[in-house]
């Protein structure tokens, strides 16, 4: 792990919104950023968008996972937007899950950082996470502010 600017560990906020209980993907995702070295605040399914951004500011989180199976990726645009209303639009959103191939080009045009298919190698989700957060330490440290307080 490159453990950016501050040399801190990542930190990343998994959860879900939206009305999908599936969670053993995420579980599993939070279990090997963890293993990674990342700290992880992970919250049970049926997140609310303001709950979610609410966690993330006060967590100082440098990237929110959201997992997706039935078609709560739809949600995610609203989410990317509230965080930037709230002051935190260098927070990078992922989404991974079932996403539909062809409605992947509007989350990222709607700011969603990336996109994990199923079947992407966790050491893949890994190191890009980690180049997430890697990014947004750096860019605080250059601009004097302080991320994980």
């Amino acid at each position: 792990m490159s453990g950016g600017a501050d040399r801190r560990p990542a930190k990343v906020l998994v959860t879900k919104i939206g009305l999908d209980g599936h969670d053993r993907g995420s579980r599993i995702v939070a279990a090997s950023l963890r293993d990674a070295g990342m700290e992880i605040v992970y919250t049970p399914p049926w997140q609310e968008i303001p709950t979610v951004v609410k966690l993330a500011v006060e967590e100082d989180v440098d990237v929110v996972g959201i997992s997706s199976l039935a078609s709560d990726h739809l949600l995610v645009p609203g989410l990317v937007a509230a965080l930037r209303r709230a002051g935190a639009e260098d927070v990078a959103v992922v989404v991974g899950g079932i996403v539909p191939h062809e409605d992947e080009a509007a989350l990222l045009a709607a700011g969603v950082a990336e996109v994990f298919h199923p079947g992407r190698p966790l050491a893949d989700i890994v190191a890009t996470i980690d180049r997430l957060s890697a990014g947004r330490r750096t860019a605080a440290a250059r601009h004097g502010g302080a991320s994980h307080g």
